[in-house]
């Protein structure tokens, strides 16, 4: 058993973790290695949308090509996948995602072709378009597997290491993020908006949250299926719906409960919840107390429990903390509500 912050990483503490020294987690979980070159990784959210209950713009095919084209040329991600929701406002939301180990590569990718993506290049009165992206420094990002699956930002790391100590307890997710040795990452200041016609920037605030978290049930057959089907999922989603639709209340900005697509948009057995929070204590807080957590942590370990070591279902997430300069929010002809825009919308 290791530790989820990798030596080069680690440093005298000055903040403790919430369990000692001796503690023994009472089942395997992995995180993702990189390199120790690896000072800094880009994780960019390319999305598009446009009403649900009608047909899809033209253009909406269109982009969605080019962003896979210009993903597969000079300087693309090394891994990327595509997900999509449905949102509050009753917009399909369809996300391309990409992640690099290499700001400079990303930076000459987005100079190439991310610039245009929420520019209004694709201008179509129907279609909304939007990036986020953060370039979380490596001490600020973190992640957890509960199997060999590779999934997001993993998918540019060199593979997954060793069971870890820092997991299945209350703040195992802060005690994985090398810099909870000495920082307490509390946010400061408020999401701020900058118009110009259709076209808008969201100037961050430090250290605002956002979590992945995913599920897999590819390989679950039988009364596993239908167990995480019919007992899991739907308290899941209840609780995504919670995030999405009054999230504001818990200092959630925004929620998107994701199913993931294939190249060809078909929906596979995977789906991931997507939460922009106000900070790693505000997500804490839900996780911890909150009756819609509260319900999907008791529908998981009843699912667990039933399955043990059999169980096919696999889990993973991936937090960040990042810093004002390691955020970019960029939207162009976007419902209110859409990302960052609803932050400050409610403000």
């Amino acid at each position: 058993m290791e530790s989820a912050i990798p030596t080069h990483l680690q440093c005298p503490r000055l903040r403790h973790r919430r369990v000692p020294d001796d503690y023994v987690p009472p089942y395997p979980a992995t995180v993702a290695r990189y390199r120790a070159e690896v000072t800094r990784v880009v994780m960019g959210y390319f999305g598009i949308q446009h009403r649900a209950d009608a047909p899809a713009p033209a253009l909406a095919t269109r982009a969605l090509h080019c962003i896979a084209e210009a993903f597969a040329g000079a300087n693309g991600p090394g891994h990327w996948d595509r997900a999509q929701c449905v949102d509050q406002a009753g917009y399909l939301n369809t996300i391309t995602i990409g992640y690099w180990d290499d700001p400079a590569a990303y930076a000459a990718w987005f100079a190439e072709h991310g610039g245009r993506w929420a520019s209004g290049a694709f201008s179509d009165p129907g279609l909304g378009l939007f990036t986020e992206v953060l370039q979380p420094a490596a001490d600020r990002f973190e992640t957890l597997f509960s199997g060999d699956v590779i999934e997001g930002v993993a998918g540019v790391a060199s593979g997954l290491g060793e069971p870890i100590q820092e997991h299945a307890y209350w703040g195992g997710m802060r005690d994985r993020l090398a810099l909870s040795q000495t920082s307490g990452m509390e946010p400061a200041g408020a999401p701020k908006i900058v118009t110009e016609g259709l076209h808008q920037r969201v100037l961050p605030h430090e250290n605002l949250c956002l979590i992945r978290s995913g599920q897999d049930w590819t390989g679950t057959q039988g009364d596993e299926r239908r167990m995480y089907t019919e007992e899991v999922e739907p308290v899941l989603r209840a609780g995504m719906d919670f995030l999405q639709d009054q999230g504001l209340q818990v200092d959630c900005y925004a929620n998107r409960y994701m199913s993931v697509v294939d190249a060809a948009g078909k929906p596979m057995d995977k789906s991931f919840g997507m939460g922009w929070w106000r900070s790693l204590a505000s997500l804490e807080r839900w996780a911890e107390s909150h009756p819609t957590h509260v319900a999907i942590f008791g529908a998981a370990m009843k699912y667990l429990g039933t399955m043990g070591s059999a169980a096919q279902l696999k889990l993973y997430h991936e937090v960040t903390v990042a810093t004002a300069a390691e955020q970019y929010f960029e939207y162009f002809n976007c419902h209110p509500r859409t990302g960052m825009l609803g932050a400050v919308t409610a403000a």
